[in-house]
């Protein structure tokens, strides 16, 4: 019998061909595929990159590590460069010897002035560019590196704000030990000195002791052009007094870029008072002709160019002898500096003058318009003061420090007028950086300050040295 006829079973056992997909239709699918993995490669590659770029950010995020002191020492008193911290540290050492780490809060890009800084010396390279040097923050435990406090500031706009600087390892004068003084020629070449001495080349980023011969003192240096002089003394002196007990006196150069002293030529010798008496000698530098204060009066001159022999001026004799040295190794007796090559000037004090006490009679200026082959008596100060430094400028300006504040005169010492009067225990030191700028040191150190002039000496403002 014949099964019933059944289509469904039939369908099913019936061998079907797939249908063809339309043409074209593989090649669309392994181009979506080549661009989903592009796509994929492009979202890797800016996954990293914005990875890196957070990286980045990071690191540019991190604030610079400031150190807060002065004296950023970069070399010992035997001359040789502290070590860096490694790479890896994430400590860094200040001066003072105080770990400190890095701060996530922005902070100055210079470094501050140290507390109760007490300056000692000042000196300029141009009208806005000038440096101090001093101790600072003595006292304060913990804040110096191995006791020295030795420090420096630096002005970039006339001293109207301060920023801190290295300064050499080393302490304040003491004896054969320390600095107190510090002369720049320019932004890169400076010098400390007074009885130790050291040099920089790099605008004190590092600072190398130079080697003195003969266990001599520096008592006295100046720079111009390209060449630096110091005088060399052999003194006895002990604490703060290191060029007191000097009875010799040598005079040495250096061009100013390195560290290559020389006694100059002609003056081998040396200078000193026959007798052995304790004296004191000071160089003073023009353009072109530099001068030699001598104990024994004789004024010793000739080019400022290493190398060049310096020769005795004629007569050999001036108003006043330089006498014994004061702390800071400058002379206690006559007063000695120059405006121009040729034009010197004299504070000599009453007891080489006239015979009698200070306290009664007024100190002589004396001037010379030959590079002191002759002298004139320009005149007296006011009254009865202690000079302690002379300045002098182009156009007849005169300005003193002196025990009770600071004099000028306009017309080459004729006539002197006070334009300041204190601090406590006067000035130092006065120079003028130009015919209408100067700066003053003050004797009390504790004031903190220095004294600044922009009118010719006729006012003077005090500038503190600290940040800010």
């Amino acid at each position: 019998m014949t099964e019933p006829h059944d289509d469904l079973d039939n369908w099913l056992h019936t061998q079907i061909d797939p249908m063809q997909p339309p043409p074209g239709t593989f090649q669309q699918i392994r181009k979506r595929a080549r661009r989903r993995k592009r796509r994929q490669a492009l979202l890797s590659a800016a996954s990293a990159g914005a990875a890196a770029a957070v990286i980045v950010l990071a690191v540019v995020a991190l604030p610079k590590v400031v150190p807060s002191v002065l004296n950023l020492h970069h070399s010992n008193p035997a001359g040789h460069s502290a070590a860096a911290p490694p790479p890896s540290s994430p400590r860094i050492s200040d001066s003072a010897g105080t770990p400190f780490t890095a701060r996530s809060t922005p902070v100055s890009k210079t470094p501050s002035v140290p507390p109760a800084f007490q300056a000692s010396s000042v000196t300029f390279a141009n009208l806005n560019t000038g440096w101090v040097l001093g101790q600072a923050a003595v006292g304060v435990p913990g804040y110096c590196r191995s006791g020295y406090c030795t420090s420096m500031a630096r002005t970039d706009n006339a001293g109207k704000s301060w920023y801190g600087l290295h300064a050499p390892l080393t302490g304040a004068p003491d004896g054969p030990a320390g600095v107190g003084q510090v002369r720049f020629l320019d932004t890169e070449n400076g010098w400390a000195f007074g009885p130790e001495l050291f040099a920089t080349h790099n605008g004190g980023a590092t600072w190398t002791q130079v080697s003195v011969p003969n266990g001599m003192r520096v008592t006295s240096l100046e720079t111009v052009g390209s060449t630096a002089f110091a005088v060399f003394a052999q003194c006895t002196g002990t604490g703060q007094d290191f060029a007191a007990g000097c009875t010799r006196f040598f005079l040495y150069s250096s061009p100013a870029a390195g560290n290559d002293w020389t006694p100059v030529p002609g003056l081998a010798g040396g200078f000193g008072l026959s007798s052995g008496t304790a004296s004191s000698a000071t160089i003073v530098l023009t353009h072109g002709e530099g001068y030699l204060y001598t104990p024994d009066g004789t004024l010793v001159s000739g080019p400022t160019t290493a190398g060049a022999t310096w020769q005795a001026a004629s007569p050999t004799s001036l108003p006043c002898l330089p006498g014994q040295a004061e702390a800071d190794g400058q002379p206690a007796g006559g007063q000695f500096t120059a405006s121009a090559p040729s034009d010197l000037a004299l504070a000599c004090p009453p007891s080489q003058t006239s015979g009698t006490h200070s306290d009664s009679h007024p100190e002589t200026i004396y001037t010379s318009v030959n590079g002191g082959q002759s002298w004139q008596e320009q005149g007296s100060l006011p009254f009865p003061v202690t000079v302690t430094s002379l300045a002098a400028n182009t156009g007849g300006i005169l300005a003193v420090g002196t025990s009770q504040g600071i004099e000028v005169s306009s017309d080459n010492g004729a006539n002197w007028r006070q334009t300041q009067t204190g601090p406590s225990g006067g000035f130092d030191y006065v120079g003028l950086t130009s015919p209408s700028q100067g700066v003053a040191v003050p004797a009390d150190t504790s004031v903190h300050q220095l004294w600044f002039t922009y009118a010719s000496g006729q006012s003077w403002v005090p500038s503190s040295i600290s940040s800010g």
